[in-house]
C-alpha cells in the first residue's frame, strides 16, 4: 500500500482546501512535515486514520465522544457547517495480483440536529458503488484496523508498546493479520462451518430453528463482548484524563504552597521550641551578667586594686618580718658581738641597722584596701572567674545568634504559608480531582467485569451452539457421504492446524531476529540486550542479556522502551514485505542525541517504501535534516496563523531553499 495524495477541506485548523502529495521513489522513500505545536501535525494523522475507519478510527482528539459529536467539532470553525468538510486520500494497492488506484472521500456536514457522513470510494477512475455502501467492511481486508494503528502511531505514546502485555497482544494481533496466520485459521473455520451446513442439510425443521437460534445468541453476545470492549477502552481514556487532571490540581495545590499549608503545625510548634530556648538561652545570659562578669568592664582598675593588693600584702610581710629581725640582730650582737673586734662589731652592727631600715621603708607602704590574707586570696582568683564566665558569655551569645536566626528562618516559612482562604480552592479542586479519579477507576472496574462477564456469555453461547450441532450431527452421520465429507474435512482441520503452528512459529523465529536486529540498530547500548524470545502460546516477548537472564523491561529507559515499540513495528514490517507506509508523529519525542541520530540514520530511510514523518523544528533539527535530506521525497511545512486560528500547507522545511517564507 502506497499513500499517494491527501487533500483536506475544511478539517479542524486547516481552512479552506489543503493539498500534500505523498508519492515517493526509490531511494527517497520519506516525506517530512514539519510544524511548530498546536499547528496541526496530529490532526493530519487523526484525518488519515479518519478517512479510511471513520466512527472506528482511533483518532487523539476524539476521547469518548459521541461520533457525530466528534464530526461536528472537526468542521473549521470558519466554515459553513452545512457545508461541511471532507477528507480525501488515494492510494495504490496490489488486490488479486493487480495494482488498483484507490480515491476514497469522506464528506460530513451538519443537517438539523444530526451529522450527514458520506463515503465515496473511486477504484481506478471509476465510482464503485458495491465497495462505497460496504467501505467499513472492505477496509478491513485491505488494512485491518488493529494493523493500521502500528503503522499509524504518535511517537510518543508508543512506547507503551513495551510494556509485555500489551506487546502480546499488538505481536498475536500483527503476526496472525499481517503474516497471514489468520488466513489459516480462517480456513479452518470455514471447513468447520462446511460441517456444520452438511450436518444441518437432513435435520428436522426444529432443530434447524433451534440451531439458528443458538447461532443469533452467539452473534448478540460478540456485539455484546465488542460493545463492552469499547466501553471499556473509552472509560481507561476517560480515566486518563482525570489521573492527567488530578496530577494538575496536585502540581498547582504545591505551586502555591500546599506543602507549606499542610506543615504550618508543626512549623509553629518548632517556632515555638525555637523561641522556647532562645528565651533560655537570654536568661542565661541575665543570670551571668549578675555574677562577677561586669567586672570585665574594670579591667583597667582590677589591675591597678591587684598591683596595690600586692603592694599592701608585701608591706604586711614586711612589718612582720621587722619584729622578727629586730630581736634576732640583738641575739646575735649578744652572742658573737665579743668575739669580733671593735671595728668589725660596729661594721656589722651598721649592716644590721640598714637592712633593717630598708625593710622598715618597705613596711611603710601606704594602705589604701586593708584586706585580710583570704580578701588577698580571692582577688587573686578573680581573674580565672572572670576568664571562665568570659567564655561562657562568648558561648551562649553564639548560642542565642543561632537561635535567633532559627527564630527568623522559621518566621520567614510562616509567613509563606498561605491563608487557609487562599489554599482552599486548591484543596477543593485536587478533592474534585482524587474524586473523580475515584469514580473513573470504579466506572473502569465495572466495565472490565461487564467485559469479562459477556465474555463468559459468548462462551457459554458458543459451548450451547457446538453442543447442539454434535448432537444433531450424532444423529445424521450415518450417511456415509456425510461421514466421508466430515472425515475429510477433519483431517484436512488438523492438517491446516499443523500448518499453522508451523506457520506461526517459522514467523516468530523471523520476527524474533528481525525484531532484535532493529532493536540492536537503534540502540546505544549494545551491551545491555543480546537476545529475544517471544513465546508462541501468549505472544510474551521477553529479553536477554548476555548470560541468558530475562531482563526486565523497567530498567530500561523511556527512550529506550521507545525504541524498543520502534523496533517491533519494524521488524512486523520487515517480516511482513514493509508493504504499508509508517506514519509517524512525533518521531523523536523522549530520545537522547544519539538515538535520535540512530533512527534518523538506521530507521526512516530503511522503515519501508514509504515514510511520513510530523515532526517539529527541535526534533528534526537544521543537523538531523541534513543527514535525512538524501532520503527525502517531499518536505512540506505546517504554518498556523495565530490571528485566524487556520493552518495552512507549504512546500518546504525549515532549513530547505523551499521555505524561507515559512521560518
Amino acid at each position: 500500500m502506497l499513500l499517494r495524495k491527501i487533500v483536506l477541506k475544511d478539517f479542524g485548523a486547516y481552512r479552506g482546501t489543503q493539498t500534500l502529495d505523498l508519492q515517493t521513489r526509490p531511494g527517497k522513500p520519506i516525506v517530512l512535515i514539519g510544524g511548530l505545536n498546536g499547528c496541526g501535525k496530529t490532526t493530519l494523522l487523526d484525518a488519515l486514520q479518519l478517512v479510511l475507519y471513520g466512527p472506528r478510527a482511533r483518532c487523539s482528539a476524539r476521547g469518548n465522544r459521541p461520533y457525530e459529536t466528534y464530526l461536528r467539532e472537526c468542521i473549521n470553525r470558519a466554515a459553513n457547517a452545512e457545508e461541511g468538510a471532507s477528507l480525501t486520500l488515494d492510494f495504490s494497492m496490489t488486490v488479486d495480483g493487480k495494482e488498483r488506484v484507490y480515491s476514497l472521500t469522506r464528506k460530513w456536514a451538519v443537517s438539523g440536529k444530526s451529522v450527514r457522513d458520506q463515503v465515496t470510494v473511486f477504484v481506478d477512475g471509476r465510482w464503485d458503488q458495491v465497495v462505497s455502501a460496504g467501505w467499513a467492511d472492505h477496509v478491513e481486508d485491505l488494512l485491518p484496523l488493529e494493523i493500521g494503528s502500528l503503522f499509524f502511531f504518535d511517537g510518543e505514546k508508543i512506547e507503551s508498546l513495551a510494556d509485555p502485555e500489551r506487546a502480546s497482544a499488538v505481536m498475536q494481533s500483527a503476526v496472525q493479520s499481517l503474516l497471514g496466520v489468520s488466513t489459516v485459521q480462517q480456513l479452518r473455520t470455514d471447513l468447520q462451518v462446511l460441517q456444520r451446513r452438511k450436518r444441518l442439510s437432513e435435520e428436522d425443521h426444529a432443530a434447524i430453528e433451534q440451531i439458528r437460534h443458538l447461532e443469533a445468541l452467539c452473534q448478540s453476545a460478540q456485539v455484546a463482548v465488542e460493545a463492552a470492549h469499547d466501553q471499556a477502552g473509552a472509560l481507561r481514556v476517560e480515566l486518563d484524563k482525570r489521573l492527567d487532571d488530578l496530577k494538575k490540581a496536585e502540581e498547582a495545590f504545591a505551586r502555591d504552597g500546599g506543602a507549606l499549608f499542610e506543615r504550618r503545625e508543626a512549623l509553629r510548634q518548632r517556632r515555638k521550641d525555637a523561641a522556647k530556648h532562645l528565651a533560655s538561652t537570654h536568661e542565661s545570659l541575665i543570670n551571668l551578667a549578675a555574677g562577677a562578669l561586669p567586672l570585665q568592664l574594670l579591667s583597667e582598675q582590677l589591675g591597678a586594686v591587684r598591683k596595690q593588693a600586692a603592694i599592701e600584702q608585701q608591706a604586711t610581710e614586711a612589718t612582720q618580718i621587722l619584729h622578727t629581725l629586730v630581736s634576732r640582730d640583738q641575739e646575735i650582737l649578744n652572742r658573737f658581738g665579743a668575739l669580733l673586734s671593735p671595728t668589725d662589731r660596729k661594721a656589722f652592727q651598721e649592716y644590721l641597722d640598714t637592712d633593717r631600715q630598708q625593710r622598715e621603708l618597705t613596711s611603710t607602704a601606704e594602705r589604701i584596701l586593708t584586706l585580710s590574707l583570704d580578701g588577698y586570696t580571692r582577688l587573686a582568683g578573680l581573674e580565672q572567674i572572670l576568664a571562665s564566665e568570659k567564655q561562657r558569655a562568648r558561648e551562649l551569645l553564639e548560642l542565642a545568634s543561632e537561635q535567633a536566626a532559627e527564630v527568623d528562618a522559621l518566621d520567614r516559612q510562616l509567613q509563606g504559608v498561605p491563608t487557609e482562604e487562599r489554599i482552599a480552592t486548591r484543596q477543593a479542586e485536587q478533592a474534585e480531582a482524587l474524586q473523580a479519579v475515584h469514580h473513573a477507576e470504579a466506572a473502569l472496574a465495572s466495565a472490565v467485569e461487564a467485559h469479562e462477564a459477556a465474555k463468559r456469555r459468548r462462551a457459554a453461547a458458543h459451548a450451547e451452539l457446538e453442543a447442539a450441532h454434535e448432537q444433531q450431527a450424532a444423529k445424521k452421520f450415518e450417511a456415509e457421504e456425510n461421514q466421508r465429507i466430515h472425515d475429510h474435512c477433519e483431517r484436512q482441520r488438523a492438517l491446516f492446524e499443523r500448518f499453522g503452528d508451523a506457520l506461526l512459529k517459522r514467523h516468530i523465529s523471523r520476527l524474533e531476529v528481525a525484531v532484535l536486529e532493529s532493536f540492536t540498530r537503534l540502540m546505544r547500548k549494545s551491551g545491555l540486550v543480546r537476545g529475544l524470545r517471544i513465546d508462541t502460546d501468549r505472544f510474551q516477548l521477553t529479553l536477554t542479556d548476555e548470560n541468558g537472564d530475562a531482563v526486565d523491561p523497567g530498567r530500561l529507559s523511556a527512550g529506550e522502551r521507545q525504541l524498543l515499540a520502534v523496533s517491533l513495528v519494524w521488524g512486523l514490517a520487515r517480516v511482513a514485505g514493509n508493504w504499508l507506509p509508517s506514519v509517524i508523529d512525533t518521531p523523536l519525542g523522549r530520545l537522547d542525541s544519539r538515538h535520535r541520530e540512530h533512527l534518523v540514520d538506521r530507521y526512516f530511510p530503511h522503515a519501508g517504501d514509504q515514510v511520513l514523518l510530523l515532526s517539529t523544528d527541535e526534533e528534526i533539527d537544521e543537523r538531523l535534516f541534513q543527514r535525512l535530506q538524501p532520503s527525502l521525497a517531499h518536505t512540506y511545512t505546517l504554518v498556523h496563523d495565530d490571528t485566524t486560528f487556520t493552518t495552512t500547507v507549504e512546500p518546504g522545511y525549515w532549513w530547505n531553499s523551499g521555505a524561507e517564507h515559512v521560518a
